[in-house]
């Protein structure tokens, strides 16, 4: 287990200037080949049907399913290859929990999977993504710290 990869994981999610700007109440815990992150929903979030938009469902899905496959790479950033959503019900208040486990790892491929849930634990939407390693070396200067 490596407790200070992770909380540098965590600190590189939560300081991107992206995140900070539409998710400010987020929660995020990575562990091994896990990680979990939570986002109270708001109508900035919403379609014009008044539920949040796909384009949420799928950030959070990616970002977690990413920090659970990137829970085990050490040495350079993941990329997102390839992304599929599966979206069962629309969301429109509460708190949402998307839940990443790593499913399989080679040297440079890693694919994992996430749920997302609403507050009463329903299962909203799930996804599976590919990653593959970069040739950028996790730094300070992007944020790993």
């Amino acid at each position: 287990m490596n407790t200070d990869h992770y909380t540098k994981l965590r600190n590189m999610y939560l300081g991107a200037k992206f995140n900070e700007k539409i998710f400010p109440t987020t929660e995020c815990e990575i562990e091994q080949e896990k990680a979990t992150i939570s986002i109270d929903i708001s109508d900035t979030c919403f379609h014009a049907l008044g539920a949040i938009h796909g384009s949420i469902y799928f950030k959070l899905l990616d970002d977690s399913s990413y920090f659970a496959a990137h829970s085990v790479v050490t040495d350079f950033f993941l990329l997102t290859s390839s992304f599929n959503i599966n979206i069962l019900r629309p969301v429109n208040s509460g708190k949402i929990t998307a839940i990443g486990k790593l499913k399989f790892k080679s040297r440079r491929l890693f694919i994992a999977e996430s749920t997302i849930y609403n507050d009463a634990g329903k299962e909203i939407a799930f996804g599976t993504g590919n990653f593959m390693k970069s040739k950028v070396e996790l730094t300070e200067k992007i944020g790993y710290v």
